[in-house]
């Protein structure tokens, strides 16, 4: 078991953070509910046109067939493949973001996982198929002021306690994004990138770790694990609590393709 601790650009990382606010549908009737209050007085009908915009936007945002149809369209890019032949592979790189905050893990003492639990999960089953795959685990500190455990070491945690040999176990413990991710992966000792691996994320996250992987010089192919959006979509399900997060994760994935592409990243 071992783990890697490289260079951070905090610059990039605190982008990113302010760019997930962006992305939070809910914060944007919260500023078009603040633009209509503060025009009350001085101009009255538009206050009132951004009061009833700011309505319409709230009540369509509960409507999950919208997002579902962003979230497919990432999420059919690269499926699994059908038969594969796990014997061939060095193994499978895991990447963070399905691991409660620290905070959690050090008030009561055991793994907690979040609604991407399935990339952890899905690792531990590929390890049981295959006896001969490592399982290399990148994520560092994803949280803006800092935490006691860092990603890899939760998830260090979270592998001890199912059992998993650590002897087959790497982790890559500095990255805080998707480039971060490959790059640093790519320097861990005895890792080669030139070989084939496994790459494991959500589905609709797929797309923007495969192009970024590659365009790192890695050889990976598509392990998609915590699909959100059906083949199809329920017309009548409405939901604001869970259709707020599924417009949340599309519009940060669709956001941060155009970003990565526009700075040379994929």
């Amino acid at each position: 078991m071992r783990f890697y601790r490289g260079a951070q650009w905090p610059a990039m990382f605190v982008l990113s953070k302010l760019l997930s606010f962006v992305t939070q549908p809910l914060s944007w009737v919260i500023a078009v509910l603040a633009a209509g209050v503060l025009l009350q007085r001085r101009r009255p009908r538009a206050a009132r046109a951004l009061l009833w915009s700011a309505l319409t936007v709230l009540v369509l945002q509960g409507w999950e067939p919208l997002p579902d149809a962003l979230l497919r369209r990432l999420e059919a890019q690269h499926p699994r493949p059908a038969q594969p032949d796990l014997q061939r592979y060095a193994g499978v790189v895991v990447l963070g973001g399905a691991l409660e905050p620290a905070a959690l893990w050090t008030s009561h003492e055991q793994p907690a996982l979040n609604s991407a639990a399935e990339r952890m999960t899905a690792g531990v089953a590929l390890l049981q198929r295959a006896p001969g795959l490592r399982l290399l685990f990148t994520g560092g500190e994803g949280e803006l002021l800092g935490s006691p455990l860092s990603e890899a070491e939760r998830a260090q945690r979270f592998y001890a306690e199912q059992g998993v040999d650590p002897q087959r176990l790497i982790f890559e413990s500095a990255s805080r994004n998707t480039y971060e991710n490959a790059v640093f992966s790519a320097r861990m000792s005895g890792v080669d990138k030139s070989r084939p691996w496994l790459l494991l994320t959500s589905a609709w996250h797929m797309p923007r770790a495969m192009a970024t992987f590659q365009q790192a010089g890695w050889n990976v192919t598509p392990w998609p694990a915590d699909y959100r959006a059906a083949r199809e979509s329920d017309w009548h399900r409405y939901s604001l609590a869970s259709s707020a997060l599924k417009w949340q994760t599309a519009l940060h994935e669709y956001l941060g393709l155009a970003v990565y592409r526009l700075a040379g990243r994929l």
